[in-house]
């Protein structure tokens, strides 16, 4: 029996029509495709919503007391002020998303890193959406001036505290927090040993 490789591969189905069903000056698209199954071009084209995004970066930011910090931001779409870490959209056409990583810190936490280590790139909802989201682990970490960034619309609102690492996988395990990106990281740099202890701190 032919053995299926492990690992995700490229590939690109026929696409007969493309149609944008939303497009602005904002990073974010959306489309509608008609797309067949190759090798199969006697059936009929069915519809896929394609979201465009340019990617998006997440923060795991540990001091060195296993601290985490995080952030209470409301999201309009869930109508839910949801617990997240510092995060941030790769909206600079070829910039490094370890670069846009540093600037998020930067703006939305006052927080410079000297330790910074990738944790995995995940695609977010690959069944509509292409965004991929680059995870980071951030330690040694020093205030730093964010200069004239001044934070708005919902970031003009959100709070900052920071959480004992322990105690944020309990919250994660207990299903208290919901954030995607926050189970990902949090749970991959515990798996990974790259953070925190199974101990809750205070």
């Amino acid at each position: 029996m032919p053995t299926t490789p492990l690992t995700d591969e490229p590939e690109a189905w026929p696409v007969a029509s493309s149609t944008d069903l939303h497009r602005d000056d904002w990073v974010v698209a959306l489309r509608s495709d008609r797309i067949q199954r190759p090798g199969h071009l006697e059936e009929e084209p069915f519809r896929r919503l394609v979201l465009e995004h340019p990617g998006a970066v997440v923060i795991l930011a540990v001091d060195d007391r296993e601290r985490v910090l995080c952030m209470r931001q409301y999201r309009h779409a869930v109508e839910r002020r949801l617990v997240e870490l510092p995060a941030g959209l790769c909206d600079v056409d070829g910039e490094d998303p370890l670069e846009v990583a540093r600037r998020e810190l930067l703006e939305e936490a006052e927080l410079e890193a000297g330790e910074w280590t990738h944790l995995t790139s995940t695609y977010s909802s690959p069944g509509l959406s292409n965004e991929l989201m680059h995870f980071y682990l951030a330690r040694d970490l020093r205030p730093a001036d964010r200069g004239d960034f001044v934070p708005e619309h919902e970031e003009a609102d959100m709070e900052t505290f920071w959480v004992p690492y322990a105690d944020l996988v309990t919250a994660v395990l207990d299903g208290r927090i919901g954030d995607a990106p926050v189970v990902v990281a949090v749970l991959l740099a515990q798996a990974r040993g790259l953070a925190g202890s199974t101990t809750s701190g205070g």
